[in-house]
């Protein structure tokens, strides 16, 4: 078993439950870290044989391109599709956070993690 981690994905996006905030949008920043079995991968030296981060992070910039008004919602659809796309995944985490929301206060970000296993 091992992990691979995409951090730190920054995305502009429209999400929320307020309208400006789905009109104007906002700064995200996405990480996701997935586990498998990637002992195969450690002696083939073959991208076949391991969880491909590109096809990750494209999964991620496609799924904030839907709007949605709670940061779950797109958290649960990123690691619905990684489950279908990605085979050998086994666990998925994905951690979603809204920079500077617009929530009346100082605040660098507000954000959710959502784990599952296959």
């Amino acid at each position: 078993m091992g992990n691979v981690a995409v951090t730190n994905i920054k995305v502009y996006a429209y999400h929320g439950c307020l309208p400006q905030e789905t009109l104007i949008g906002s700064d995200y920043r996405v990480d996701v870290e997935v586990g498998a079995d990637l002992t195969k991968a450690a002696v083939s030296d073959n991208l076949s044989d391991t969880v491909d981060y590109v096809q990750i992070n494209a999964i991620v910039k496609e799924e904030m391109k839907i709007p949605s008004k709670l940061l779950e919602h797109v958290a649960k659809r990123i690691l619905d599709r990684i489950f279908s796309e990605i085979s050998m995944v086994n666990t998925v985490s994905v951690s979603v956070a809204k920079i500077n929301p617009p929530i009346g206060g100082d605040v660098e970000s507000v954000s959710i993690k959502l784990t599952a296993h296959r």
